[in-house]
């Protein structure tokens, strides 16, 4: 099959528009690999340091300097559900070196914080930065220039961004991403989202909701719905950084521990100096990028890696904005429907065919590049596997060629919709997006007076005193990266599809973030240029007619340009302290636009 015309002119004009960002990128790369092992280079007291605390068996090892050293760089901690797991990965990554001839030290851990625990909390205003904390991070931990290649352990929300834009600062080596999987199915998210509107309501008790909340997250793994931890595990697949169909296995299983292991082994044979050397460097490509672009528009996932993916293809000097977002969305067409865009979760996902299914679809039908670098090998086509345990050996079988679900996963012959799950808006109030798998047709498009808060806490506490009535475009503004690092604002979704439900054409416009957990209430975020950055929404008013339009990528405001702009800017909340804020303050007066993927990394981008 062909590859579709769309696809291919998006990536012609990336390649195109990253041809010197990249071209010094790989120049980068291609030296620090001329220079050798880092190891081999070490002084003896270096060389000392650097493996004191192995078992003398190790040391052994290590004083030839052709064995191979692997860094693993670990997200691990008690809080994340998603993360505890990993406290045994390095045992099953060590055990695992040693019966290829090599070594593995954890380099490095780097922080990882939970958003579910900081929802709505003041904590949550460093979540996006920790992204750029976690890559910083993982330099450091890389920084040692003692190993051969490198072992990735992360799996949430800002972790994987972080961690892959790290390790490509040391694109010379080759990177696996080892993930640990969903935790097992608990209360379904149709009563989970039911409970919540009650209480939204005041017509069940915080108890009850409490009890709800924990038989929805209720052990070890990733959270079972589709925002953005499991939106990377799709990404880490469609880029070629995972071992196949390695996303979705649930934690501590015998297939997850031999996947793990399997890595470990994998990477060792993709060192430097052989034929199978694979850098991460030639692994995420402008290809690679468009095909995580593809399974984001395909899958219906965060919105987050509309920030993310831009900042990750930053860090592998390809430029992408979100026009290349848009135009792969109305090519690609929305395939899965998983909560909060269906009923079902991640594992009825993985049930009905998962990865393997969706990218076996896409490459037949020519929305994704077969011909890219693979951490396995070969290139996508080796994705459409599954990975099986036979008399205890780990194999990959062909996925299956049908969809096991149709209400979840669908071919492309008979999608759940024509287009992908994202929308680009722009006009008077500046340029956004709209993530619109879960939207009803009947609220993707909105005119109505505007209400402006310049805090979430503001919209919640009208709510409460009954003054949400009517029709009206919610602006809540002060919420982009350089007001206050641009929190989640899931705390406004309960309130906001209650309202819908009413009866009420609501929609919320925003220079924050929504994510991959948010559905059925029309949200334009990410609004940039943000409301602390002089932007538009600075000036909008209450009463002002706001109009989003969904169908036709409209984000305007029905004031006469002139108007508008002689307007005073609003001065937003100090969110300078406390909760650890005020270490942050450097990174919020720092931070890149959305759209450059607000970032403090790259200078030359604001």
């Amino acid at each position: 099959m062909p590859l579709h015309p769309i696809v291919a002119e998006v990536t012609a004009r990336i390649i195109a528009r990253s041809r010197d960002a990249r071209g010094a990128y790989l120049e980068r790369m291609e030296a620090a690999q001329r220079s050798g092992p880092g190891r081999a280079k070490l002084s003896c007291a270096n060389f000392a340091h650097a493996f004191a605390a192995m078992p003398d068996e190790g040391k052994a090892k290590m004083r030839n300097p052709t064995a191979p050293n692997l860094a693993v760089v670990t997200a691990y901690n008690d809080m994340l559900s998603a993360h505890q797991p990993y406290e045994r990965f390095p045992d099953v990554i060590r055990a695992a070196a040693e019966t290829v001839g090599a070594t593995a030290q954890v380099a490095g851990g780097v922080p990882a914080m939970c958003d579910g625990v900081t929802q709505g909390r003041p904590g949550m205003e460093l979540s996006l930065f920790s992204r750029d904390v976690i890559a910083m991070s993982t330099g450091i931990a890389l920084s040692h220039d003692a190993f051969d290649a490198g072992l990735m352990l992360g799996i949430c929300d800002k972790i994987v961004p972080g961690l892959t834009m790290g390790a490509l600062a040391f694109g010379h080596l080759p990177v696996i991403f080892v993930p640990g999987g969903p935790m097992t199915s608990g209360l379904s998210n149709a009563e989970k989202a039911r409970v919540r509107g009650l209480y939204a309501e005041g017509k069940v008790s915080r108890e009850e909701l409490l009890d709800s909340e924990m038989k929805s997250y209720h052990g070890p793994g990733t959270c079972t719905f589709y925002g953005t931890a499991n939106t990377n595990q799709m990404m880490m697949e469609m880029t070629g950084l995972h071992l196949p169909g390695a996303a979705f296995v649930h934690p501590n299983t015998p297939l997850r521990d031999a996947l793990t292991a399997a890595a470990a082994q994998r990477a060792v044979e993709i060192i430097g100096g052989g034929e199978a050397y694979t850098p991460m460097a030639q692994v995420v490509d402008e290809k690679a990028l468009v095909n995580a672009m593809v399974g984001l528009m395909a899958t219906g996932g965060s919105t987050n890696h509309t920030l993310h993916m831009v900042a990750i293809a930053r860090a592998a000097g390809v430029l992408i904005d979100w026009s290349d977002f848009d135009d792969l969305s109305r090519a690609v067409p929305l395939l899965v429907r998983v909560y909060p865009n269906g009923s079902e979760d991640v594992n009825a996902f993985q049930a009905a065919g998962g990865m393997a299914f969706v990218i076996r679809e896409l490459l037949d039908a020519g929305l994704a590049h077969d011909d890219v670098v693979t951490v396995a090998g070969g290139g996508l086509r080796s994705y459409q596997r599954e990975p099986f345990l036979e008399e205890g050996r780990l194999v990959w079988r062909e996925g299956p060629t049908a969809s096991l679900n149709l209400d979840i996963l669908r071919p492309v012959s008979d999608p759940f919709q024509p287009e992908g799950g994202l929308r680009l808006m722009e006009g008077g109030l500046g340029r956004a997006v709209m993530k619109t798998s879960a939207v009803k047709a009947e609220h993707l498009v909105i005119e109505a007076p505007a209400r402006v808060f310049d805090d979430q806490d503001e919209l919640l506490a009208a709510f409460q005193r009954g003054e949400l009535t009517g029709d009206f475009v919610a602006v809540v503004r002060f919420q982009g990266p350089r007001a206050n690092g641009m929190p989640e604002l899931h705390s406004l979704t309960p309130t906001l599809v209650l309202l819908l439900e009413r009866g009420q054409k609501v929609a919320l416009v925003t220079d924050g973030r929504m994510s991959g957990a948010s559905g059925k209430a029309p949200a334009a975020i990410h609004v940039t240029p943000e409301a602390a950055d002089g932007g538009a929404l600075s000036r909008v008013q209450d009463g002002d007619m706001i109009l989003v339009d969904a169908l036709a990528g409209r984000l305007d405001i029905q004031v006469e340009p002139g108007v508008l702009a002689a307007r005073p800017a609003a001065r937003g909340p100090d969110h300078a302290r406390g909760f650890g804020r005020e270490l942050f303050g450097w990174m919020r007066r720092s931070a890149g636009p959305a759209e450059a993927g607000a970032s403090v990394l790259f200078e030359e981008v604001t």
